[in-house]
């Protein structure tokens, strides 16, 4: 009856006057904000406020936190609660959707997810085999007519899926490039690199590793060089804007070349892995393994990879890349380095 009597009007400017539902954090010096729980980990809380965008503060200066939407929480004893909170210093509240209202302390809390946050960290956790991978492809042409005839092609691809558990990385780089400036087609470029690397975590720092590089060059005369290694690596540094891996292990080099000539040798594998974001847009990466032999004492090789690539879309980039490989023992009357640069627009991919 109410409500049939109540203009129009009346009844919009009630409905708009009613404050947002939103949750409420309060801090050690009195100051509060207000806004959405994404997540915590018990050392640091994130909340996706309005006005501010995504805030994180220090998990110790929260005094008490009120949530309007249900939150997922793990307790230490084990316990996944999913439910809304009122908490202070001196207990949490949790009114759980199964169990009801548990007491308990803010000590407790081993972590708060949302509902958005606990799937995609789900997501993670358990993914399929075809899920969670990001990369990119990059293609290269160039071509002169003319007083001089020439053209190059260039691919680089790569592809990653790190999960909580592991990681698998898959890379691709190949140059060929020709000359027909003095009458039949010359073959100047004619290089392809792969490989593939699996990593499985043993702690939070510490990894075990299995890579398998693969390498042509015919103008080194390396019809094949497959070069498959193992051993572990530490997380120097692992943060969302750097990261710096150590790696250190063995790998068995398998050499075929054009000459006839065929060598197979050990040898103890040193190296670091470095991805750096320069900003939101640009990112640099940088990738360095150096292969004494022990067979051959005195020989070493030394692989090096960089790139850099700038988003100017969401799914499109430009990036230049180096790829160089030095061998201090060649067949003879061949250099001992030969480098790869390519550069051109990249398109992006995640599933």
């Amino acid at each position: 009856m109410f409500f049939r009597r109540l203009p129009l009007v009346s009844l919009l400017a009630l409905v708009l006057t009613v404050p947002a539902v939103a949750d409420q954090i309060t801090f050690a010096n009195g100051d509060r904000i207000t806004g959405s729980v994404v997540k915590s980990d018990g050392k640091i809380l994130v909340l996706q406020s309005e006005y501010a965008g995504t805030i994180t503060v220090p998990w110790d200066a929260v005094v008490e936190i009120v949530s309007s939407a249900p939150l997922n929480f793990g307790l230490q004893d084990g316990q996944k609660l999913v439910g809304t909170v009122k908490g202070t210093l001196e207990g949490f509240e949790i009114m759980s959707q199964d169990a009801g209202l548990i007491r308990t302390t803010k000590e407790s809390v081993q972590y708060i997810r949302s509902e958005a946050e606990e799937a995609n960290f789900q997501r993670y956790v358990n993914p399929s085999l075809i899920d969670l991978w990001t990369g990119s492809l990059s293609l290269g042409y160039s071509t002169t007519q003319g007083n001089a005839d020439t053209s190059t092609v260039n691919v680089n691809a790569s592809a990653v899926r790190e999960t909580l558990r592991d990681k698998m990385t898959l890379h691709f780089t190949s140059l060929y490039a020709s000359n027909n400036t003095l009458g039949p087609s010359v073959v100047t470029a004619n290089a392809i690199r792969g490989g593939f690397a699996y990593n499985i975590n043993i702690s939070p720092r510490l990894f075990a590793f299995g890579s398998t590089d693969m390498e042509f060059d015919r103008f080194q005369d390396l019809d094949l060089r497959i070069a498959p290694a193992a051993g572990f690596g530490y997380k120097l540094m692992d943060r969302s804007a750097t990261k710096l891996d150590l790696k250190g292990g063995g790998s068995m080099n398998r050499e075929f070349f054009a000459t006839g000539l065929n060598r197979t040798s050990g040898e103890i594998l040193l190296g670091e892995e470095l991805s750096h974001a320069l900003s939101e847009r640009t990112t640099v990466k940088q990738m360095m393994t150096v292969y004494p032999n022990f067979t051959r004492t005195g020989s070493y090789r030394v692989n090096f990879d960089a790139s850099t690539e700038t988003a100017l879309w969401k799914w499109l980039g430009w990036q230049a890349a180096i790829s160089s490989r030095y061998l201090s023992n060649p067949v003879e009357g061949r250099k001992k380095n030969d480098l790869i640069f390519t550069t051109g627009f990249r398109i992006s991919f995640a599933k």
